[in-house]
């Protein structure tokens, strides 16, 4: 069963950076075929593409995230992150990583990130 599980949420002040975090399991040798991702849902929003990294290293950001957030991952941990830098209140929201390769498509369950004063 494969199962992606997110850390590094948390409450920071705005300004702050913050690394998040997403094993996956399950998924074994072909988890460096995955397109892997992550989106955010703010209170009351929609979920929306954060940061997507592909297969073959193309990446793709969502406008407020280009140039602050950097997406990785580490194939031989099956682990994607992202780096966010310059945080502000507007990115407030709960993050969920993503695998998908073809028709499968797996979530994790999501970890609140909260910038504050």
């Amino acid at each position: 069963q494969v199962q992606l599980v997110e850390s590094g949420g948390g409450l920071v002040q705005p300004g702050t950076s913050l690394r998040l975090s997403c094993v996956a399991s399950g998924i074994g040798l072909g988890f460096k075929l995955y397109t892997v991702g992550w989106y955010r849902q703010a209170p009351g929003g929609q979920r929306e593409l954060v940061a997507q990294l592909s297969a073959n290293g193309t990446t793709k950001y969502e406008d407020s995230a280009e140039g602050r957030f950097f997406v990785s991952r580490d194939n031989s941990r099956n682990t994607v992150y992202l780096e966010m830098n310059n945080l502000t209140p507007d990115d407030t929201a709960v993050y969920f990583c993503n695998a998908q390769y073809f028709s499968l498509d797996y979530w994790g369950q999501g970890t609140q990130v909260t910038v504050s004063s």
